[in-house]
């Protein structure tokens, strides 16, 4: 399953990299990529899987960059 989110309060471009880096080292994951630019991530994983990897990854990003929110 494919689907675009957008970041909320993502300000730092080096942020959005190691983010991008570690959610694409959650288990399940295809692949994952953040644009610093258009504040979007696109979230390529299993379908099965998909809400507890999302999950993952909001906790992920909330701890490289406290404030950043992904919106469902």
């Amino acid at each position: 399953m494919r689907k675009a989110f957008k970041l909320q309060d993502l300000d730092c471009a080096n942020c959005a990299a190691k983010m991008e880096n570690a959610i694409n080292e959650i288990d399940g994951v295809n692949k994952a990529t953040i644009s610093f630019m258009t504040q979007k991530m696109m979230l390529d994983a299993d379908e099965a899987r998909f809400d507890a990897i999302l999950d993952e990854a909001q906790a992920i990003c909330a701890k490289i960059e406290p404030d950043c929110v992904i919106l469902r």
